[in-house]
């Protein structure tokens, strides 16, 4: 007897061959789903860029002038009465001791002394005047500043070299007020706008010389001036 075959599995068959197709794309979608993940590098950040910042510069420029640093200030009283009108002696190691200042500032001023071809002056103060700063420099024939400072906000600058390439050599605003001495020279008296004075020798020349005086009447000015010593 010939055994009737059954007609279910001709009619799954079928089915079983439409899955395949979703089946295996399923496959694929979750293969694609597990499989490594690319990594990316975040861009940089402009603002935030590793960039090293410039070293810091100073407060001020270097300079190739020799400065010299204020000295102490007094502690003893300012004297009442005036500088003497009598000048002291110029040139030689007498004449430094006269300078104002500790030893350091005589230093300063024996070392310009020596390197320069025209006379240096320093000051001789009454007691209360101290050293404020001072430079020079030895470059175009040379020149050299001084600072003083002293009791009830009086000031004193020598100006003194070739520090000025003007025809007016530098003097404030003011009035010609005569004649005055700069140490052992004769110089200009310069009633300054600001009230102020100051005593000029060459003015306009290279070498010459300049004191201006600030908070003391004129005769106290002209006899601080007149008192420059003269270092040879």
């Amino acid at each position: 007897m010939t055994r009737r075959r059954s007609s279910a599995p001709g009619r799954v068959r079928p089915d079983r061959r439409r899955s395949l197709p979703l089946l295996w794309a399923l496959v694929a979608v979750l293969a694609s789903a597990c499989g490594p993940t690319a990594t990316t590098s975040p861009a940089t950040n402009p603002s935030v860029a590793a960039v090293s910042p410039p070293a810091s510069s100073p407060a001020g420029s270097a300079s190739d002038e020799p400065s010299l640093p204020p000295s102490d200030e007094p502690s003893s009283p300012a004297p009442t009465e005036s500088p003497s009108l009598e000048p002291p002696p110029s040139g030689g190691a007498a004449a430094l001791a006269d300078c104002t200042g500790n030893s350091e500032n005589r230093d300063f001023y024996a070392g310009v002394a020596s390197a320069v071809d025209w006379p240096v002056y320093c000051a001789a103060l009454p007691g209360g005047w101290f050293v404020d700063n001072g430079r020079y420099r030895l470059a175009r024939g040379g020149w050299m500043e001084m600072f003083y400072k002293g009791p009830s906000g009086a000031r004193l600058e020598l100006h003194e070299g070739s520090f000025c390439q003007d025809l007016s050599g530098c003097v404030p605003a003011g009035t010609d007020a005569g004649t005055a001495a700069f140490g052992d020279r004769d110089g200009s008296l310069v009633a300054l706008n600001d009230g102020r004075f100051s005593v000029v020798v060459d003015r306009g020349s290279s070498p010459s010389w300049l004191a201006i005086v600030g908070g003391l009447d004129r005769d106290t000015a002209v006899r601080i001036v007149g008192r420059l010593v003269r270092l040879d």
